[in-house]
């Protein structure tokens, strides 16, 4: 499976996104916070036949722009929307993990149109009622790489600092896969500024949820605390025409933890969805 790689030139951003080109219905992933869409290389190979799988970096991430903004749901959707657009695309199932599954929601809820099934993978509605961002401006400091010490001197310093930090295998390959090389040493292609901002303008967002007229697919790791039992139950019960699923493995990248479980689960819903 080949993936075709290229730049979207959006107007007020440029996105970088990879895309298998293939025939059949698109399906358009969007990554977590930290992450770029390279996490989604294993799903595009796996349903890249059947599926137009186009996985892009979000705002802020990857090789995608990263201009003064918000970086909240609306902005991320805004510019899915935009890519779509742009691709001659005028809906596509959308898969969203942690962050990816905030802004996948915002865009089926607020551009029916674009979504015909949505994926919300280990991603709570839950949150602070105010963002804290609509206080004030967020400082430019990402909370949880601002002790590392970036930019790294060595491959070799990145690999085993990134590798104390992270739980699980799934978790150090997420972060690995926004290591970078520059000539002061290994950076993060994610923006401090960027993550900042998205944190500091996240609030709960249970009132996209009766505003989601396509089919939904909710799905958590079961044992980890991304998803809390009130909240799964509250996203179930709130959602219209919701299926709802677990993947046994805790770990948050539900996609990459036990890939065959959760393959199994996805493909009950494009099943379901007739897909």
């Amino acid at each position: 499976m080949k993936i075709h790689r290229d730049m979207a030139h959006l107007e007020g951003i440029d996105i970088f996104y990879r895309d298998t080109g293939s025939e059949g219905m698109p399906i358009l992933c969007l990554h977590g916070r930290w992450g770029r869409g390279e996490t989604w290389v294993d799903f595009m190979k796996r349903y890249g036949e059947r599926y137009r799988v186009i996985a892009p970096d979000l705002r802020g991430h990857g090789l995608s722009g990263r201009p003064r903004s918000r970086y909240d749901a609306a902005e991320f959707a805004g510019d899915m929307a935009a890519l779509m657009d742009s691709l001659g695309i005028a809906s596509a199932i959308v898969v969203g993990h942690s962050m990816g599954g905030h802004a996948a929601a915002y865009l089926a809820a607020n551009f029916h149109s674009y979504a015909s099934a949505l994926a919300i993978l280990d991603k709570s509605a839950g949150g602070p009622e105010l963002a804290a961002g609509d206080r004030g401006e967020p400082q430019d400091i990402d909370p949880l790489t601002k002790d590392w010490p970036l930019p790294f001197s060595s491959r070799q310093e990145a690999e085993e600092h990134i590798r104390r930090i992270s739980e699980t295998e799934p978790s150090y390959q997420y972060f690995m896969n926004s290591l970078t090389e520059t000539v002061e040493g290994y950076g993060m292609m994610f923006a401090p500024h960027a993550i900042a901002a998205n944190i500091a303008h996240y609030a709960a967002w249970y009132d996209l949820l009766p505003r989601l007229s396509c089919p939904v697919m909710l799905l958590r790791a079961k044992g980890n605390d991304a998803v809390p039992d009130e909240d799964f139950s509250r996203m179930r019960d709130t959602i219209p025409n919701c299926k709802a699923y677990e993947v046994s493995n805790p770990d948050h990248n539900v996609h990459l933890g036990d890939k065959e479980e959760f393959y199994s689960h996805f493909d009950d819903f494009l099943s379901r969805i007739g897909s």
